[in-house]
This record gives structure tokens, C-alpha cells and sequence, in this order.
């Protein structure tokens, strides 16, 4: 019997932010003095500009046939920061594995603050009714989900050192686990749907593609000429968090499946626009 991802949603971001706060490398928060202004580019692109990028485009003209699902999820990736596994990530794509831990720690703290912000100017503008949308009561989601666990991490990997370095691989490889189950669990709920999915939302596919190519170019953008923290911040602001975008969607959506659908569409786009991106980095490092 497959996993509800009504418990399988939280229990995957729960252990992946977790892992991450095992995995962090606390030296590298020395220098967040020295990079400050890096930093703040990096918080303001992956937690302001991506999102209100996705306003824009959802505000083109050419875009006001997208279905009410396609837009729930399109906004959802986009007000959701602190993508999992980046850390891991930028550090074998050739980016600053220190500057990715800074980011994504103050991306998830961020958070808390810019995602009911960002979620109630986004119902306002597009007068969606029906989401019962109270900034506390997404702070302390976003909080509860994301905060929590980093900061459970965080303290294992200060205070037990040992321990926190014996389980850092083997956490890692249960988050990965998770996440690949989450989301075969939600196309298997979501399966008879795809077929009439895509074919309901073809203008849906290029706008998120849109997207991630507006978000690798603001991130690569804010970066200073350091081929490292270009790759860096392109990643920072384009990955986003399927896993709390997943969690949002349970819990003001639970009766639109399509837009877990549309999480997962946006994922794949995400993860196939990146690569030809981190190729090109790859060359030029070389």
C-alpha cells in the first residue's frame, strides 16, 4: 500500500531540511560578514524577484488562458525558496558549496515572513477566492516544516560533531529516497490526470520554462564575475522547493490535484533547463 502524501509531504521535507542542517559546514558562516552583499542579491532574487517574476508573466496577456491550476502551481514553486539537496548540488556543479549553505539557511528563514506575504498579494492581484490564506498561519507552517528541523540539524552538527558527520551520508541518501518516492507516490495518485493535463495546459509548459530561464539569469546576474558564485546564485534562485510547494498546495488546494501536477511539471522543466546551463559554466571554468 503506497504512502499518503498527506504524511509522506511533511515527513520528506521534515528529514530533508534536517539533513541539511547535519550536512551544513558551520565554518562557512564565518563568512557571511565578508559576503554580505552577495548574500543579501541572493536572498532578494531567490525570495523577491523569482516571485514576483512569476506575477509578471502570469499578468501577460499572453498568459490569461492558463488554467487556475497551472497558475496555483507556477506561483506556488514561485514564493518557495530554500530548494532541497542544493547544497549537494552546487558543490558538484562547480559552485560555492559555503555560499549555497548561507543562502539556503537565510532563504528558509526568509521564508517565514516573505511567503504569506507573497501569497496574499498574489490572491489579491488574481482575486482568488476559495484559499483561506492567514500570514500566521503559513509562517508557522513554513516554520514548523523548514525551521525546525535546520535548526535540529544545525545543533546535532555543533554539539555532536561525531554523530553528525556518521549520519550526514546516510541522511542524505534517506532525503533522496523521500523525495523520488513523494513524487512517484503523487504521479501515481495523479497519473490518470496527465494525459489531460498537458494537453489542457501547453501554454502552462513554456511559461514555466520561461520562468526558470528569467530565474538562472537573475541569479547569474546579482553574482559577482566569480564563475563559482554565478553558478551558485543561478542555482539558488532557479531550484525551487517542490517539497513546502507540495505541503502548501495540501493545504489550501487539497481538492485540485492537478496542481501537485503542476509542481512536478515545473520540477522536471527545472532540473532539464539546468543542465545545458551548468554545461555551459562547466566549459567556461574549464
Amino acid at each position: 500500500m503506497a504512502p499518503s502524501p498527506s504524511v509522506l509531504v511533511p515527513a520528506t521535507l521534515f528529514t530533508i531540511m534536517f539533513a541539511l542542517g547535519v550536512g551544513l559546514p558551520l565554518d562557512g558562516f564565518s563568512r557571511w560578514q565578508q559576503q554580505r552583499g552577495v548574500l543579501l542579491r541572493g536572498l532578494l532574487g531567490t525570495c523577491v524577484l523569482v516571485p514576483l517574476a512569476a506575477v509578471a508573466l502570469l499578468l501577460w496577456p499572453a498568459t490569461l488562458s492558463l488554467s487556475q491550476p497551472a497558475r496555483f502551481a507556477i506561483a506556488l514553486m514561485a514564493v518557495s525558496p530554500s530548494a532541497p539537496l542544493l547544497l549537494r548540488k552546487a558543490g558538484k556543479q562547480g559552485g560555492d558549496r559555503s555560499l549555497a549553505a548561507l543562502l539556503q539557511v537565510g532563504a528558509a528563514l526568509v521564508a517565514i515572513l516573505s511567503i504569506p506575504l507573497l501569497a496574499i498579494l498574489i490572491t489579491r492581484i488574481f482575486g482568488v477566492s476559495g484559499w483561506a490564506i492567514e500570514a500566521r498561519h503559513v509562517a508557522g507552517q513554513v516554520a514548523l516544516a523548514q525551521l525546525v528541523p535546520l535548526l535540529l540539524g544545525l545543533l546535532l552538527r555543533r554539539f555532536a560533531p561525531q554523530w553528525a558527520s556518521r549520519l550526514e551520508a546516510p541522511l542524505d541518501r534517506i532525503a533522496n529516497v523521500l523525495l523520488l518516492l513523494l513524487v512517484l507516490v503523487v504521479l501515481a495518485k495523479t497519473a490518470p490526470l496527465l494525459t489531460t493535463y498537458v494537453g489542457a495546459n501547453l501554454v502552462a509548459l513554456p511559461v514555466m520554462g520561461a520562468l526558470v530561464l528569467i530565474s538562472l539569469a537573475l541569479g547569474y546576474g546579482l553574482a559577482d564575475r566569480d564563475p563559482q558564485q554565478r553558478v551558485t546564485l543561478a542555482l539558488v534562485t532557479s531550484m525551487r522547493n517542490p517539497g513546502l510547494a507540495l505541503l502548501l498546495a495540501g493545504t489550501y488546494a487539497p481538492e485540485v490535484p492537478a496542481v501537485k501536477l503542476g509542481i512536478l511539471m515545473y520540477l522536471l522543466i527545472t532540473v532539464l533547463l539546468s543542465i545545458p546551463f551548468l554545461h555551459w559554466q562547466r566549459l567556461r571554468q574549464a
